[in-house]
């Protein structure tokens, strides 16, 4: 195990997973949503700021859901996914660093700010993900998949855990008030994330199976194998089924990323409170998805899913009645001992039925999936949210998508790790 998580490109690729990941903690789960209620929307009612950050959310699933493919598509055939994954984390560290300067009560260009950034986000994960297949041999996936989620979690936990200092003390800085940290946080990932993923950008090398094409050839290319690929992806019953019930559960998953904290905010818990708990959910996610990496190769990708879903679904149902902020913290432990691992075990499940010289272009569909299903679970909670006025209900919602993710999981075809080789069913 050893010799694999040291080896250069693994190491290299595994960065970017901490580079992004700043993003993912300090933006998207800590302080946007924080921000976005209390300072780009100070003037309006709970339920009215939950339901522009549901739109918001969805609306970016959405262009990302159908921009993934056909980039994929033509990222292969240009030999491109590195420096896609380059242009896209410039994108995405650029709009987060210009979210400083949006002024408060102007949730419209915070909104429209964050939907670029986290096109960037996504959009570098696509060519991150995809890069599992360059960087690892088949049967080192479920451990190397892994190992990324892990140094995000500690990478993404070590700065939202400095960001949250700042915030909550920022006088120890030199900063003139809270509001000036959180935008000073937003500059400081930037920063992060474009300097870890340099290794990435410059160690990982993508296996061709043949000569990359010119810019336009590779356009018209793309769009081609797309066609072909769309067909290959219904005639393929394991990877149809399989992309069908992770359009369900990365659905749930990425909904409570998402609506956790605006969650807690709704029940009224204290924002410092709210912070602990996502810096909880990193560090315990760290060893958590390097235990299921490991799992993973010992059970099988599939069963190692099934009991992170069944989890979720328990602490959704849980939060139903959730009243205590003892109570949110014993949930952000629960969710950051299987959140890394659903995510790592469904990237090397799905590695596995990637044909040979198609990572791009596939992993654009894996992600077409998830941003997919991203545009039907913020939208749900906030849509409850608003018509109900009780929280409660939308979180209630969410279960619903874990029961169905994982029956659908059941009948995907299934072999036992020793006997698993390159395209074979996980």
């Amino acid at each position: 195990m050893a010799k694999v998580l040291t080896r250069k490109p693994v190491v290299a690729w595994a960065l970017y997973d901490w580079a992004n990941s700043a993003f993912a903690t300090t933006v998207m789960a800590g302080f946007f949503p924080l921000f976005f209620k209390q300072y780009w929307n100070d003037a309006v009612p709970a339920t009215v700021s939950t339901f522009r950050l549901g739109v918001t959310s969805g609306v970016t699933s959405l262009i990302v859901a159908l921009m993934a493919p056909i980039v994929g598509a033509i990222a292969d055939k240009g030999g491109a996914r590195v420096k896609l994954l380059a242009l896209f984390t410039v994108l995405g560290a650029a709009m987060t660093a210009a979210l400083a300067l949006v002024g408060q009560g102007n949730w419209l260009s915070a909104a429209l700010l964050y939907g670029a950034a986290s096109i960037g986000f996504w959009g570098g994960n696509q060519f991150y993900d995809s890069l599992l297949t360059d960087v690892a041999a088949e049967r080192e996936y479920d451990l190397v998949s892994g190992y990324g989620y892990a140094l995000g979690y500690l990478g993404g936990g070590l700065l939202f855990a400095v960001n949250a200092v700042m915030v909550s003390k920022p006088e120890l800085f030199g900063i003139a008030s809270a509001a000036a940290a959180v935008k000073l946080s937003f500059v400081s990932v930037a920063v992060w994330w474009l300097l870890f993923a340099l290794p990435a950008v410059f160690i990982v090398r993508e296996e061709r199976s043949a000569p990359p094409l010119a810019p336009r050839a590779a356009i018209l290319a793309g769009w081609r194998e797309l066609a072909h690929t769309f067909g290959q992806v219904r005639e393929s019953h394991a990877l149809l089924l399989f992309l069908l019930a992770y359009w369900f559960y990365i659905d749930g998953v990425n909904t409570i990323i998402k609506m956790a904290v605006d969650y807690g905010l709704a029940l009224g818990f204290r924002q410092a409170s709210l912070i602990q708990a996502l810096l909880l959910v990193q560090f315990v996610g760290f060893p958590a998805a390097l235990f299921f990496g490991w799992l993973g190769g010992r059970i099988g990708a599939r069963a190692g899913i099934l009991i992170a879903l069944a989890v979720y679904t328990g602490v959704t149902l849980y939060a139903y009645r959730l009243d205590s902020e003892a109570e949110f913290f014993g949930l952000a432990i629960v969710i950051g001992c299987v959140q890394g691992g659903v995510q790592s075990l469904s990237r090397s499940f799905y590695g596995r039925l990637v044909p040979e010289g198609k990572a791009g272009e596939f992993f654009g569909f894996y992600n077409m999936m998830g941003k997919a299903a991203a545009i039907l679970g913020p939208l749900l909670a906030g849509t409850v949210a608003l018509l109900s006025g009780d929280s409660r209900l939308a979180m209630l919602s969410i279960a619903l998508l874990f029961i169905v993710g994982g029956a659908l999981l059941l009948r995907v075809p299934y072999g036992p790790p020793s006997t698993q080789s390159a395209g074979s069913t996980p």
